[in-house]
């Protein structure tokens, strides 16, 4: 090999390293230039979110899908109906849920002989201006627990509609606004139903979830039992602490509704309520405020895992709880058994998923 040769080779060499090296720090330079971050800020959402689940498990044991449930149907804007037998912390979930936000929160126990007026207020004649002044009912709070919703007349029932919906109250003419944020939870026993009224198509239409609660396994059942006997007297709700206020639950709703969902995704949603209504199973298929239930919902369940876009595993997380309650099974069917979640499940997975 000639001088020439071997300094030719030296070079194509050198200039195969260099042209690695900047190929290297091209990639480098790339990697770092590209940043795979949110277009919506969710961090104040989802640390938020931790500290709720953080002082709810202080005293709850296991129920991990009801609690995230109750906080997507704060995000949502959305109102819930709680399910489930005597004793499995029903009512004390939802008064955990108010106590860790720093909200007002009022209690209603609904009852045979409970009137409208007993919740929404009544207007009281004042001796001292001779004029009637309106007093305000339970209703008015961020947070109502109803207790056994079912317990009360349709007629009682019924003056919750427009509150539930419209978040306002009509009495004498004039209305009243609910202060925001404003979210109704009820509990309701699916054993015992005597003396009991059941809920309307339409009352039941209005609640964004319905969520059903079952027994503790062995080792939460024990788990409990060894808090109660380590709390020696003390009470449970004094280890909460209030984390969120109004403006941030308002807030965070509003960052929820910016949740990008892709058009595909809608029809997706369409796809499965449309098909809720010519299932041969179903005789009361899903209407569009059905739809909407779980466009909402399902936002709510990608911001809680930190994204700021839906995916079909959101939509199918959410169909669920919001059209469990919303279709009727065939007397035919129901007479067999089957289950409105069993035919909700059969219709998911017969959809289509997008790609």
């Amino acid at each position: 090999m000639t001088m020439e040769e071997h300094s030719n080779n030296e070079l194509s060499e050198n200039t195969g390293e260099n042209t690695s090296e900047a190929q290297t720090n091209s990639t480098e330079n790339i990697t770092e230039d590209i940043s795979f971050s949110n277009r919506i800020d969710l961090s104040e959402l989802k640390d938020g979110i931790a500290l709720i689940k953080t002082e709810i498990e202080k005293v709850i044991v296991g129920q991990k899908e009801m609690i995230d449930m109750l906080i997507a149907s704060i995000l949502a804007n959305g109102h819930s109906l709680i399910e489930g037998v005597p004793g499995v912390a029903k009512t004390i979930s939802a008064k955990l849920l108010a106590k860790s936000l720093d909200i007002d929160f009022s209690r209603i126990q609904f009852t045979p002989d409970l009137m409208p007026s007993d919740i929404l207020g009544t207007s009281v004649f004042n001796m001292k201006s001779s004029e009637f002044e309106f007093k305000e009912g339970p209703i008015f709070s961020n947070m109502i627990l109803i207790d056994e919703i079912n317990r009360a007349p349709a007629k009682t029932q019924a003056a919750l509609f427009e509150v539930m919906e419209e978040r306002q109250i009509t009495i004498d003419g004039n209305k009243f606004k609910m202060d925001l944020p404003f979210i109704v939870l009820a509990t309701q026993n699916p054993v015992e139903q005597e003396g009991t009224y059941r809920l309307p198509e339409a009352q039941l239409d209005r609640f964004l979830f319905k969520i059903d609660i079952d027994y503790p396994n062995l080792d939460e059942e024990i788990e409990i039992l060894t808090r109660e006997q380590n709390l020696k007297g003390g009470v449970k709700t004094d280890q909460i602490t209030a984390h969120l206020s109004k403006a941030q639950i308002n807030k965070f709703q509003n960052l929820v509704e910016q949740i990008r969902i892709e058009s595909h995704l809608l029809k997706y949603i369409a796809d499965i309520i449309v098909s809720t209504r010519s299932n041969q199973f179903l005789y009361l298929g899903a209407s569009p405020r059905a739809s909407i239930a779980i466009l909402r919902a399902s936002k709510a369940f990608a911001a809680m895992n930190g994204r700021d876009f839906v995916t079909p595993e959101d939509i199918k997380r959410a169909a669920i709880p919001v059209l469990q309650h919303r279709v009727i099974v065939t007397p035919e069917r129901e007479m067999e058994g089957i289950t409105t979640k069993q035919i909700i499940k059969q219709i998911i997975e017969a959809v289509e998923i997008p790609r």
